[in-house]
């Protein structure tokens, strides 16, 4: 397909063969860089242009040319490197007339080499007086415009290259989430867990409730699923004798997308021997509060809210939750009582929810979620949607929670189920949903049913979203905005 090119780019390939003619190569060689802007500006931000001059400081940097103007011998530019924009003295007295040449020549987007010394200018802009002039790369396409960028949301997902050149929030993010990732790991590290790796390519599903992305292995000529989940393999090594265990990674989940869903995400599952759910309790407030301090996070806006993140974080128990909101006691209702008040506040429902555990995990998500602002422990679900968590005393409920925050939930985690009979059974009851039309119903999983049979220590166990914590601390309302490639819809 041949390319359309409009007039910027034409001019900027007729750019391109001057500089060959030149004997410049275009794109370039490798750059030996010094500095960083960031480096520069914390360490000679506060000296003043003499004291500068006396220090005499050479440096050598590299960037993408973001603004550039001339007046007669004397050109200035700002170039933008990973971590910000600073600004160029190019003095054609100083680097000569062929290489004023070649900075004449370079367009906005091209990337250059700069070595010189780090001064203040008159009007008191910390600078660098080039010395010397490195084309490095010729930049095809010019850049959007300066003050609009890219308008269109679409066009910023689908071209992060030039999102992250044009957007200082987006370079943020695009930091940031590492360095959350690293705090994790630290904080996990800290209290004895190994971080170990588990199949991507699962021959089961299992381990939560979700449609999943099948592929097919031409070796074994078998389906597998992508996972949804890590748990049950990393279960497995508890049993094994690990005792604490957690994994970062990517779940696949083949359902839909929206501002809090992409269907490749990633989240971290950690397991601890002889802990519960109120252990996991303890480790999800200490790891929010851990992150949060550690980015100067303490307190972040989220859908308008104001949230405080330093702990300890309310608790509250989920029939509690949604009795005082229809003002009945859903504890001591029957099935036909919780029925009839799911009906009068027009909750849908498929033929597979048509029991009492999932009619009030329903209600629960469309009268109460929204309304959990400051960071909250819901526990005590029914045991119909919990089919790897452990029993409460009131054998309908399970010893799990989950963590909400301005509406949104954070994490999920059990007093995991470690009775192999109780196990089989609750998997038979899931191979029953599924027959009555359950997409997201667990399979039959034997091998591990036969490794809670080998002993599986009183557990606790947490899955926490990366992306959302990502989000939550970055103050994005988007998942799309802490993925730096989200799944998108094709162009055509």
């Amino acid at each position: 397909m041949e390319e359309k090119l409009n007039d910027q780019m034409l001019v900027r390939r007729e750019k391109l063969k001057k500089l060959e003619e030149m004997g410049i190569a275009p794109f370039g060689q490798a750059y030996e860089v010094k500095d960083h802007s960031k480096k520069i500006k914390e360490e000679y931000n506060d000296k003043t242009k003499e004291e500068l001059e006396a220090l005499n400081i050479h440096t050598s940097v590299a960037g993408r040319i973001m603004s550039k103007r001339r007046m007669g011998k004397l050109g200035f530019m700002h170039i933008q490197d990973r971590d910000g924009q600073i600004q160029i003295v190019v003095n054609k007295n100083v680097v000569g007339e062929e290489v004023y040449e070649v900075f004449k020549l370079n367009d906005l987007g091209d990337i250059v080499g700069i070595e010189g010394q780090i001064i203040k200018t008159d009007s008191g802009e910390l600078s660098i007086k080039c010395e010397k002039y490195i084309h490095l790369s010729k930049s095809l396409r010019p850049l959007p415009e300066k003050f609009h960028g890219l308008t269109d949301v679409e066009e910023r997902y689908r071209r992060r290259y030039v999102d992250l050149i044009m957007n200082e929030k987006s370079r943020m993010i695009a930091f940031l989430r590492p360095r959350i990732i690293r705090l994790i790991q630290k904080y996990l590290d800290d209290k004895g867990l190994v971080e170990v790796e588990t199949p991507v390519l699962q021959p089961i599903l299992g381990g939560a409730a979700a449609r999943p992305f099948v592929t097919h292995h031409n070796t074994l000529d078998r389906d597998f699923y992508l996972r949804i989940a890590t748990e049950l393999p990393l279960k497995r090594l508890i049993v094994g004798g690990m005792e604490g265990v957690y994994e970062i990674g990517r779940l696949f989940r083949n359902e839909g997308m929206d501002t809090k869903h992409n269907p490749e995400f990633t989240t971290v599952e950690a397991y601890i021997a002889y802990s519960d759910m109120y252990g996991m309790m303890d480790l999800a407030e200490g790891l929010f509060s851990y992150v949060a301090k550690n980015i100067n996070k303490e307190e972040v806006e989220v859908n308008g809210h104001k949230v405080s993140l330093k702990g300890p974080f309310k608790r509250l128990e989920m029939t509690d939750a949604v009795s005082a909101k229809v003002g009945v006691d859903l504890k001591k209702a029957s099935f036909e009582e919780v029925l009839e008040v799911a009906e009068k506040y027009k909750i849908e429902l498929e033929k597979h929810e048509m029991d009492y555990g999932h009619i009030i995990n329903k209600l629960f998500e469309e009268l109460c979620e929204e309304d959990l602002i400051e960071p909250t422990f819901v526990y005590g679900h029914p045991i119909e949607i919990s089919p790897l968590a452990k029993k409460a005393k009131d054998e309908r409920f399970t010893e799990r929670f989950e963590l909400y925050i301005a509406g949104v939930e954070y994490a999920n985690a059990f007093s995991e189920l470690n009775d192999p009979i109780d196990q089989r059974e609750r998997f038979e009851n899931q191979l029953k949903l599924k027959a009555l039309g359950d997409d997201e119903a667990s399979e039959m999983d034997v091998d591990y049913v036969e490794a809670l049979e080998y002993g599986l220590p009183p557990t606790g166990g947490i899955g926490i979203g990366i992306d959302r914590l990502v989000m939550l601390m970055a103050e994005v309302e988007s998942i799309r905005e802490v993925l730096l490639f989200p799944t998108m819809k094709p162009l055509d």
